[in-house]
């Protein structure tokens, strides 16, 4: 979800804008053009990634805090992108709108985002402003202030927010739903933007305590892509971060509860006056890059892709093209969380096809790709786009910066980034297959149905 100057993003859509890639873990080799970047850790625990990009003279600075909406307090839902709002609420050092200020005089662009996993803030200036941006970063880590005058009526934002992204729209609702059901017991479950019963009770409080637990350096990474130097930034983040004292008591992995084995499918029904074209939606329960054994999760890249990823896809060519029930089908596969997340698939049947009919030709494609292996020229031809699109995203400054932050607060390497590619060049059509068998098992899945509910007929007057 996007507002205009910060953004909340579910896990479903993972931030889509930013993860259009796809990452997984593996061996080191890498066939990644760019130049590597320089990692360096400071004394209180801030880890620091260095990306080189001298194309223009712009640099784009985030710092991502290791903490999400499946961080919060069970009851205080929704606390994490509240507090993201709030940062911007000023410091004793630099009053409410100073920073933002700031970066529109010297001609740049600024932004927030959360996730389930992390929280992120960027702006993006010419690169001799980049020494005011971390000193107004660095200071909003440890000295923000709250004052209940503007934490009421940024919660009275935050709502309204809610009524625009997810109580007026019923795709949203959905997706909500399915994840609800998809786990059980996991945080994920919770929406990012929070259930409005808890939002509404958010307090500057709630706020305080929650930056105090987990805005630290020991618990955040800075990245700094552009026309820079490494040797040159060094300096730069140990005057402004080096005398942030860490937060001894943030542990070094983040323990959540985790999902039991999925024993049944479940299915949710969402019926809205205001449903404007039906849609069916099926997410299961797989690994994430994190969570998956060796050559799993770009397994799960290469079926997504082979499946759902455009007009030669597997689900495209046998709902749209062949048998004409869709007007679109695709599937995607998020593998950027901390901890196991989903395996997507949406169909828009045609007017007139009742959803029966859908499920049925979707069994089908799945059953054929789990019992048989996909053509050598169909293999070939997904795993070139997915290469593609890594090599393409090299030529996007905050791109790049995205890419590596959101990799590197859910658990991966450096190394596991850069050698994306080559982990997805050698996937078999065997592990494509046994992918497809093992996860997409229909008792990992939860089916979600968009409808229209006709609005309630009108009483006439009679005179």
């Amino acid at each position: 979800m996007m507002s205009a100057r910060r953004s909340v993003a579910s896990l479903a859509a993972a931030f889509a804008l930013t993860f259009a890639l796809p990452i997984g873990n593996g061996w080191a080799q890498t066939t990644v053009t760019s130049e590597r970047p320089a990692s360096f850790t400071l004394g209180n625990g801030l880890q620091v990634v260095v990306i080189p990009d001298r194309r223009t003279p712009v640099v784009t600075q985030m710092i991502w805090y290791k903490v999400g909406s499946a961080d919060e307090t069970p009851g205080k839902s929704g606390l994490a992108h509240f507090l993201e709002h709030l940062m911007f609420k000023g410091t004793a050092k630099h009053p409410a709108g100073e920073f933002s200020q700031t970066v529109l005089r010297v001609g740049g662009n600024e932004n927030a985002f959360t996730s389930v996993d992390y929280t992120g803030y960027f702006q993006r200036v010419p690169r001799e402003q980049l020494a005011s941006m971390m000193e107004f970063e660095a200071d909003r880590m440890t000295g923000l202030i709250l004052k209940d005058e503007n934490v009421l009526p940024e919660r009275d934002v935050v709502l309204e927010e809610f009524n625009m992204r997810v109580a007026n729209n019923p795709e949203a609702r959905l997706t909500e739903q399915i994840m609800a059901a998809l786990y059980l017991n996991h945080p994920y479950g919770r929406p990012v933007i929070g259930w409005r019963q808890e939002i509404e009770k958010l307090d500057r409080e709630d706020a305080l305590a929650f930056y105090k637990r987990f805005y630290a350096p020991n618990n955040a990474i800075l990245v700094i892509a552009g026309d820079v130097d490494a040797k040159d930034i060094r300096p730069l983040v140990e005057k402004n971060f080096g005398p942030i004292p860490a937060q001894p008591a943030i542990p070094e992995k983040r323990v959540r509860p985790q999902e039991p084995t999925p024993a049944a499918p479940r299915t949710v029904t969402l019926s809205d006056p205001r449903v404007e074209q039906p849609g069916l939606r099926r997410n299961y329960l797989v690994p994430s890059a994190s969570t998956a054994a060796a050559g799993e999760s770009p397994a799960l890249d290469v079926l997504a892709q082979l499946m759902g990823g455009g007009a030669n896809s597997y689900l495209h060519r046998s709902l749209v093209l062949d048998k004409g029930l869709a007007i679109a089908a695709g599937a995607g596969y998020q593998g950027t969380a901390l901890d196991p997340s989903q395996f997507s698939i949406s169909v828009t049947p045609k007017p007139g096809v009742e959803f029966a009919q859908i499920e049925e030709a979707l069994d089908k494609v799945i059953a054929d790709v789990a019992q048989n292996t996909a053509k050598a020229e169909d293999l070939e031809r997904v795993k070139t786009q997915l290469i593609a699109e890594a090599i393409y995203a090299q030529d996007n400054q905050a791109t790049l910066a995205r890419w590596y932050g959101g990799a590197l607060t859910t658990g991966l390497s450096i190394d596991d980034i850069r050698s994306w590619p080559d982990r997805i060049r050698a996937v078999t059509a065997e592990q494509v297959r046994d992918a497809a068998a093992k996860w997409l098992d229909k008792k990992r899945s939860v089916t979600g149905y968009l409808i229209k509910d006709a609005a309630p007929k009108r009483e006439e007057k009679r005179s």
